[in-house]
């Protein structure tokens, strides 16, 4: 249970969700963790930490803010060793001909632009420690195929992928490695009311029936897959978009392949 030992981990989004299981994982494995979100729910995630996490309401698609945030771990903690860019908001799902250009410029700072700056700010810093570290952003199967989202968020999302690859590129020699996690169906709050909606038609077994696991994820999940990427275990995983979609992104769910015969 030492995964984290005396590292020092910022995760943003952390008020609920993904964010919020993962914050207290990594201080369960013993790191000290920043927790921050742009919602008061970030308190209670912090409650009961005995320290280990502080929470900083902050907006993770403000360049100032995550300023901030980098500046607050090495202040209170002395350094940092982990950035978790989680934070993300869904946008809507009209089409391209009924978007507008500012819920699109919305999307996009904060689910592109704070993963960008995530890498700017905590990756000099972690560079220039020279310990190396981590730099994880939430992406999503939205952007590794279309249908899983709107535009916006799908595109935001397939922006993520390949921030990572190319940060990756650009950290070579400094030990500081950048990947994504691309969720499926997860039950958080960007989803709560898909959730509540299947879960009231007595349809909750058909969230995630595409995918082999034929279920959806709990934010646990994909927070021990964070946990993995933060941790020294990962340390030849570098500029990777890891999808933990039941096996969703695996094939084309247009046909099924059962046991030997074909199922449609």
């Amino acid at each position: 249970m030492a995964d984290l030992q005396d590292k020092v981990a910022i995760i943003t989004g952390a008020g609920s969700g993904i964010g919020r299981s993962a914050a207290r994982l990594f201080a369960d494995h013993g790191a000290k963790v920043i927790a921050s979100d742009v919602t008061d729910a970030v308190d209670e995630t912090a409650s009961g930490s005995d320290g280990n996490i502080i929470a900083i309401k902050a907006d993770a698609g403000s360049e100032g803010d995550v300023e901030m945030l980098v500046e607050a771990a090495e202040q209170r903690f002395g350094d940092l060793h982990v950035f978790f860019a989680n934070a993300g908001i869904g946008g809507g799902f009209e089409g391209i001909f009924d978007s507008s250009v500012a819920e699109w410029q919305e999307v996009l700072r904060v689910n592109l632009i704070g993963p960008f700056l995530a890498a700017k700010y905590a990756g000099k810093v972690i560079a220039e420690s020279g310990h190396g570290g981590s730099i994880i952003c939430t992406a999503s199967v939205a952007g590794i195929r279309s249908g899983a989202g709107g535009p916006a968020y799908s595109a935001s999302k397939a922006g993520v992928i390949n921030l990572v690859k190319v940060a990756a590129q650009q950290f070579a020699t400094s030990n500081v490695r950048c990947n994504a996690i691309c969720p499926g169906i997860t039950e958080t709050g960007m989803t709560q009311f898909i959730y509540d909606k299947a879960r009231e038609k007595g349809k909750e077994d058909r969230l995630g029936y595409l995918n082999p696991l034929r279920r959806g994820a709990g934010p646990i999940e994909m927070a021990e897959v964070a946990l993995f990427l933060a941790s020294d275990r990962s340390s030849y995983v570098n500029g990777q978009a890891i999808a933990v979609d039941g096996g969703l992104s695996a094939s084309h769910p247009v046909t099924r392949q059962e046991f030997g015969r074909t199922a449609v």
